[in-house]
């Protein structure tokens, strides 16, 4: 039994700047504008037999905007970042230094109270594994980036650190194809 998931990474939701840890507000007007521009390109993808996405708001409004109407999957959320939820990066760096540079280092490393990258890709990764195991089944999931690099690391088999090493854009897609726990990177071209 062999199928095909293409993640669809959820559109912007504040500048790059602007950006904190369990961030869950809405798309913001450039980001639901561009998920509007790219509907008509991912339209094949509204086909899949199964549509999920991330509980997060930016996700559900991808869907909808991508006109998927996907099933919201909790297995799906982003890292749980504890404490460090709704501050920037800049602000944890200047009140927590030791702790940034621990959880940056060290995959296993929670100092914000929250999940460590590595049960973060072992969560996702067993989302993955669980999906109906239908011969070439179609499936799409609208994720955060971050849930994105995730499977991906998951899928691939890469060592957790490389999570790091990945950027994944606002509405960028990726297929995985195979079964659980063997999976292929499918990249599409032109």
């Amino acid at each position: 039994m062999t199928f095909r998931l293409t993640l669809v990474a959820a559109g912007r939701s504040s500048a790059r700047l602007g950006e904190r840890f369990g961030d869950d507000r809405p798309l913001d007007p450039e980001g639901r504008l561009a998920a509007e521009r790219a509907a008509p390109g991912l339209l094949p993808l509204a086909a899949a037999e199964l549509r999920y996405c991330s509980p997060s708001t930016r996700s559900r409004e991808t869907g909808d905007a991508l006109g998927f109407t996907p099933l919201v999957q909790l297995a799906l959320r982003d890292c749980d970042m504890g404490r460090w939820a709704g501050r920037s990066l800049t602000d944890v760096m200047a009140r927590e230094p030791t702790a940034v540079d621990a959880w940056l280092g060290d995959p296993r490393s929670a100092p914000h109270g929250g999940e460590s990258l590595h049960a973060f890709i072992r969560r996702i990764g067993g989302w993955l594994d669980t999906r109906p195991a239908e011969d070439h089944a179609k499936m799409v999931a609208i994720a955060d980036p971050g849930v994105v690099r995730a499977a991906l690391m998951y899928a691939i088999k890469a060592p957790p650190h490389c999570y790091w090493n990945v950027d994944i854009r606002p509405l960028s897609t990726v297929t995985l194809t195979g079964r659980p726990g063997e999976w292929r990177l499918r990249v599409d071209g032109v």
